[in-house]
């Protein structure tokens, strides 16, 4: 972790490649695999990253790992907390599991059910608070004042953005010649972590992110040039929603630097997305991950001839996923 000349905080390969290093036991290889609807359909080689495969079911289990792991035990015994729309608490969850150690996951009303519940199974004490990420970080610093928990922020860390960062590096691996990464974007951290990994080493390489067309602080605030609040709203894509701190120490300069492109995206091109990966590939995922292929599939995102999907996470609700495939048929 560093500074630039302006004093703007930021990660590094070397952060990156130490969090490979210091995860690895816990966080393995995500499948790469070919998608020949996606490819047929763009003339480009398209290939699926499957973080939804992952032990917590998403990404985030990656960030978390490299930040619980690089805390002193003195902390590790006291516990942690966290605040998340879902999948970074269910990250969090299971890796306090298997540390032995105390964790209280801080959530608002608007996360589903089938989150909820995974992280209740996985032990953690949960505190459900508000309508917005927002209350539930309000609710998390107050219990790190409360009761000396530390705080696992979800994004703006450097260990959780180089953590994310792993995910540029296996790709890099598994394809030389990738030049079109694409992905959804909310508070910045994986695409922040990515672009580290992926520029440092292909500068022309061209990495995107899509958000839902309501509730996209990110874009948002890249738009006003310093980071905004913005409210929430319910989306398909929940895992996209939340805000990014209007003390932004990392993310919202990384994203600045290193995203290409930033694309909003209509709740039915997200249906669209969910529904064309059950179907041609047999799997359900989550909204936030089929955002990609949604804006693949409404031909609104530029791609080069060697593209990667980032597939972010698969926890969904059952009766949204049996909604979806009533209401959308791809060909």
């Amino acid at each position: 972790m560093t500074s630039d000349g302006q004093g703007i905080k930021t990660v590094t390969l070397t952060d990156v490649q130490e969090a490979h290093k210091r995860i690895s036991p816990v966080v393995k290889k995500s499948p790469l695999i070919y998608s020949p609807a996606l490819s047929e359909y763009t003339g480009a080689s398209v290939h699926l990253k499957l973080e939804n495969l992952n032990v917590s079911g998403s990404f985030k289990i990656r960030g978390a790992a490299n930040k619980m792991l690089s805390l002193p035990l003195g902390e590790q015994k006291l516990g942690v907390t966290t605040f998340s729309t879902g999948n970074f608490g269910m990250s969090v969850a299971y890796l306090a599991k298997q540390l032995g150690i105390k964790a209280i996951i801080c959530i608002s009303n608007r996360v589903p059910k089938a989150k909820v519940d995974l992280i209740q199974d996985l032990g953690a004490q949960i505190e459900i608070v508000g309508q917005s990420q927002d209350d539930a970080e309000e609710r998390c610093y107050q219990l790190e004042k409360e009761h000396g928990l530390t705080v696992v922020h979800p994004f703006d860390d450097p260990y959780v953005i180089a953590g994310q960062g792993t995910i540029g590096m296996e790709l890099l691996d598994d394809l030389p010649k990738l030049d079109t990464v694409i992905g959804g974007l909310s508070g910045g951290g994986l695409h922040s972590g990515m672009g580290v990994a992926l520029k440092t080493n292909a500068p022309k390489l061209q990495l995107l992110g899509v958000s839902p067309i309501h509730g996209a602080t990110m874009y948002e605030s890249i738009k006003r040039g310093f980071p905004i609040s913005v409210e929430e709203q319910n989306t398909l894509a929940d895992s996209l929603l939340g805000g990014i701190g209007e003390n932004n120490q990392y993310t919202f300069h990384m994203v600045q630097q290193y995203v290409d492109k930033i694309m909003l995206l209509e709740e039915i091109a997200i249906a669209e997305g969910m529904a064309f990966m059950l179907e041609k590939h047999r799997m359900i995922i989550e909204g936030a991950a089929a955002s990609g292929i949604g804006a693949i599939l409404n031909k609104n995102v530029p791609l080069g001839s060697e593209v990667a999907v980032i597939i972010s996470g698969c926890s969904v609700d059952n009766s949204t996923v049996m909604d979806i495939m009533n209401q959308n048929h791809t060909n």
